[in-house]
């Protein structure tokens, strides 16, 4: 009889403390900034079937960073929504900076005891009730910062100020280039994006700094047109092009002429 009781004591209490995550009774808001000297543009998401709320709350996000030009998936950003049911949904307020590159998502919920354990496959605190509207399989976190890393971009994990937790994702390599971090973030990936592109640097000459720089301030030129505006024999021109081909700093078009690649371009102008 004693564990008959114990059995009903332990099902009322658990009826008791089940929470109904059906419904999202808070507001969402997204703060998007054209730039911190000025007031966002704030669109609110309003409570509805938590389905409906995520999948709003996302594509709402979504279509504010593809007006500005940012690449970040929908599933990335998807994944970080579905996160807040961790939080109960409370207060979120989601922050669009950077011109979509970076996305800051923060919420008022109990925030992260473990962050690092957070970005390890399979670990996840949802709960039955929770995997009725999300995947539950602590994926989320891992899928975005192997998406991130992929990318070259970054993401940050926090706790709030007083409760809750703050996650940021960024698609800026170098977080100097970005207002919407700090200083010390920002001299942390200076030093590591320097790094990278000491890598990166095939220990350019003279010559093919000079090449670089008018490929940089001219755009496409032909190797003649090099050749005269920086006063180099053509056959000089014709070598130093094609070890800056080699190295994937140079790229030929069709009509022959040559230009920046990505690498080159990035190289060039940070040096």
């Amino acid at each position: 009889m004693s564990e008959v009781n114990e059995t009903h004591k332990e099902s009322n209490y658990v009826t008791k403390h089940r929470q109904d995550f059906s419904v999202v009774r808070n507001p969402a808001r997204i703060a998007v900034y054209d730039d911190l000297k000025s007031p966002p543009h704030v669109i609110t998401i309003k409570p509805d079937l938590t389905n409906n709320y995520i999948e709003k709350l996302t594509s709402s996000i979504y279509d504010e960073i593809v007006k500005k030009g940012s690449k970040i998936p929908y599933t990335v950003i998807r994944e970080i929504a579905e996160n807040f049911i961790h939080a109960s949904f409370s207060e979120i307020v989601v922050s669009v900076l950077d011109n979509g590159n970076t996305i800051r998502f923060a919420d008022q919920g109990p925030g992260f005891k473990n962050i690092e354990n957070s970005q390890l496959p399979g670990f996840t605190s949802a709960t039955e009730d929770m995997k009725q509207y999300i995947r539950g399989v602590g994926s989320g976190l891992p899928t975005v910062k192997d998406y991130l890393n992929y990318s070259d971009g970054c993401l940050k994990i926090e706790n709030n100020v007083d409760n809750g937790a703050v996650v940021t994702i960024s698609l800026i390599e170098n977080l100097k280039n970005s207002s919407a971090f700090s200083e010390n973030d920002q001299t942390l990936s200076d030093k590591k994006y320097s790094q990278k592109l000491k890598l990166m640097n095939p220990n350019l000459n003279l010559r093919d700094q000079q090449i670089l720089k008018l490929l940089l301030e001219e755009g496409a030129l032909g190797v003649s047109e090099i050749a005269q505006l920086i006063n180099l024999p053509l056959s000089s021109t014709h070598k130093s092009l094609k070890d800056l081909e080699q190295n994937g700093l140079v790229t030929k078009l069709d009509n022959k002429k040559r230009i920046l690649s990505n690498q080159g371009y990035t190289i060039i102008s940070y040096s």
